[in-house]
């Protein structure tokens, strides 16, 4: 099936073909006829699969009769609304609507929060059939009444599953009492859980239910790979397989803010180009980071879950979980970020002993066996093996080595109050002397005399010397070594 066949405008097939597509995805070969029915749907779809195109393109041609080029804002109410749980999503739909609505008069903007709101407030009172926004920048120009809501024709919820994972529950609810009941209604989302299927009762009506790939399902073109390694060592091996495989462009999750701000840091200082993008970054830090890694100017985008959404690199070829998500359903979003477009991709997972249970709780979500490689020289063994085979290498440790730089100060850690140092298999207090030097037991050993009583009363002259020189230099209160304690005298009686 073509575009052409899917009852789509002129306009809006020349747009499509400015992109270079020819032919449809399942997703939207499915949901666009249905939507310029005018009917809800229910969509689920895996990330990458063209989910955003399946709803932007039929909401633009839907909205095509209201096209006019007139100046005044009162011509250009608001049609449609499309809400999204990120400002990185936000951002990737409105250029969608743009894309694919150049050649119609209909006007568009984005709102979000992390930046000033005034020139959004422009955008928004100039006139706008559709509005792209997150919930709670949407609320913000709702208490503060520059946008009204009452003519909205098509609701769009994308990505519902992490709008209620995020606690946007609340808001959305407050958003739709403000909109007309007559409306058509669009949720799409990449999961289903028990609570999305309770929010579409509430909100769609007689929804049509379109799902190309199994729920909580992965795609066939991702290759999943595990790594043990013990927790103190995931920066080492990261950056051991970055280096060896020679990768160029890698998205790393981990699971906190901190966590990201840290490996990024890391990661630097061993000469690889990386940034972190999280919620506590600005816009402006966000955007820059984003286009840097798109452009290919750092190769790694260390990011958390909740900023990773919306991010839409082509050809992205590795997704890497530092630390496996708490929800087995972000590994679901995570490493539906490469093997996209029919592409191939591969998604590395390093797991400590800590981590096992996420594991498994990831292999029962998506039905099958995750495969888990050991890398020779980062296995994780219990301590009577450690103990017994510390010198065990292999010939990928050999490489890491010679290409790692050793951190000290990454590396130190707290152990028993104390603050250790790790040099190669083994840990020592920090600033503390090696004692790989061979003790001599002249220097360590008591003293025992080999000659008899009255020999011993015949003390040399020089031993008197050398203990009253120790005297005199301030050493008093230092033992002599033992080379030079005298031997005791017994008293004859």
């Amino acid at each position: 099936m073509s575009f052409e066949q899917l009852g789509l405008s002129t306009d809006l097939l020349r747009a499509i073909s400015d992109q270079g597509y020819t032919k449809p995805t399942p997703i939207q070969e499915q949901a666009i006829p249905i939507i310029l029915e005018g009917r809800d749907v229910m969509g689920g779809a895996q990330t990458g699969t063209g989910k955003t195109a399946s709803f932007t393109l039929p909401l633009l041609r839907r909205l095509e009769h209201h096209s006019n080029s007139s100046m005044s804002p009162a011509k250009h109410p608001i049609r449609a609304l499309i809400l999204v749980p990120t400002r990185e999503l936000a951002l990737q739909v409105y250029e969608s609507v743009k894309t694919y609505g150049k050649y119609l008069s209909l006007r568009s903007t984005v709102i979000y929060g992390g930046v000033s709101i005034d020139a959004q407030i422009n955008a928004v009172r100039a006139g706008i059939e559709i509005l792209v926004a997150t919930p709670g920048r949407l609320l913000d120009h709702l208490h503060q009444k520059t946008l009204v809501l009452p003519k909205v024709e098509i609701l769009v919820l994308d990505e519902a599953d992490r709008m209620l994972d995020m606690g946007f529950l609340p808001d959305i609810k407050q958003i739709i009492q403000l909109l007309p009941e007559q409306r058509q209604n669009l949720m799409f989302s990449a999961t289903f859980s028990e609570d999305i299927k309770k929010l579409a009762n509430k909100i769609l009506n007689k929804p049509v239910l379109i799902e190309v790939a199994k729920q909580n399902s992965v795609s066939e073109l991702i290759t999943h790979v595990v790594h043990p390694v013990e927790s103190i060592r995931k920066q080492e091996l990261l950056i051991c397989l970055i280096k060896q495989q020679n990768l160029q462009q890698v998205l790393v999750f981990t699971r906190t803010k901190q966590g990201a701000d840290r490996l990024a840091q890391q990661l630097i200082r061993n000469g690889i180009s990386s940034a972190a993008i999280h919620g506590d970054r600005n816009q402006l830090q966000r955007t820059q980071a984003l286009d840097d890694f798109k452009r290919g100017l750092i190769r790694i985008l260390v990011a958390t879950d909740v900023a990773a959404r919306g991010i839409d690199i082509e050809e992205l070829s590795h997704v890497i979980n530092f630390e496996l998500p708490n929800n087995s359903e972000d590994y679901v979003h995570r490493i539906g970020r490469t093997g996209r477009a029919g592409a191939k991709g591969f998604a590395i997972s390093l797991v400590s002993k800590e981590e096992n249970q996420l594991r498994i709780g990831i292999e029962k979500l998506l039905k099958t066996r995750l495969k888990v490689e050991e890398i020779h020289g980062f296995e994780v063994m219990n301590q009577q093996s450690q103990t017994s085979d510390k010198e065990t290498t292999g010939e990928m440790r050999q490489k890491c080595n010679s290409m790692v730089i050793q951190n000290r100060k990454a590396n130190s850690f707290a152990k028993h109050g104390e603050t250790a140092t790790r040099f190669k298999n083994e840990v020592r207090p920090k600033n503390s002397r090696r004692t790989e030097k061979i003790l001599d037991p002249l220097f360590t050993q008591p003293y025992v005399s080999r000659i008899s009583d009255v020999e011993t009363v015949l003390v040399k002259k020089d031993e008197l010397n050398v203990g009253m020189a120790h005297k005199k230099h301030g050493l008093s209160n230092r033992p002599l070594p033992a080379l030079f304690i005298s031997p005791v005298v017994s008293k004859q009686k």
